[in-house]
């Protein structure tokens, strides 16, 4: 399943190797409660060593080098949230950059808050890693795919 580019964490690389097709990793910001929140399958690695270090899109990068991914999800703003007003966070247009740096055809689409806290407390949620990413509605849900014959 592995794809080996860029992602040399031991770790991560281990839990993403037995992960199978539909199996979900949630890149978490440094704002997530990722200890409170996490799936009974998951389990938590901690990547947030100081404010900003490291986001959320570096580690998108690595695993989008290293797992085939089928979709994308961020956490929906609620209408009534104060940072509603000012559209989708810029981090998101990061994210959709990313996705297609690396030529994928992925749905990338917000859920709604509540429902996102119920999507990772799936049995699916393999991996939660925390980063120290201080961007406002940062939190990505990803789901990883098959391997293509030219992978």
């Amino acid at each position: 399943m592995l794809l080996h580019q860029k992602l040399i964490h031991p770790e991560i690389n281990g839990i993403i190797g037995a992960a199978g097709h539909h199996s979900k990793i949630l890149i978490a910001d440094g704002n997530y409660p990722a200890s409170s929140t996490l799936g009974p399958n998951a389990e938590l690695v901690s990547l947030n060593l100081m404010p900003g270090v490291v986001t959320c899109a570096q580690v998108m990068e690595a695993l989008l080098s290293a797992v085939p991914i089928e979709a994308a999800n961020t956490m929906g703003i609620p209408e009534d949230d104060p940072y509603a007003k000012f559209g989708p966070p810029p981090v998101w247009a990061e994210y959709e950059k990313l996705i297609d740096e690396a030529g994928l055809d992925v749905n990338f689409e917000p859920i709604p808050k509540w429902d996102f806290y119920e999507a990772v407390r799936s049995p699916d949620l393999v991996l939660t890693i925390q980063t120290a990413d201080q961007a406002l509605w940062a939190n990505l849900l990803l789901t990883v795919g098959v391997r293509t014959p030219n992978q």
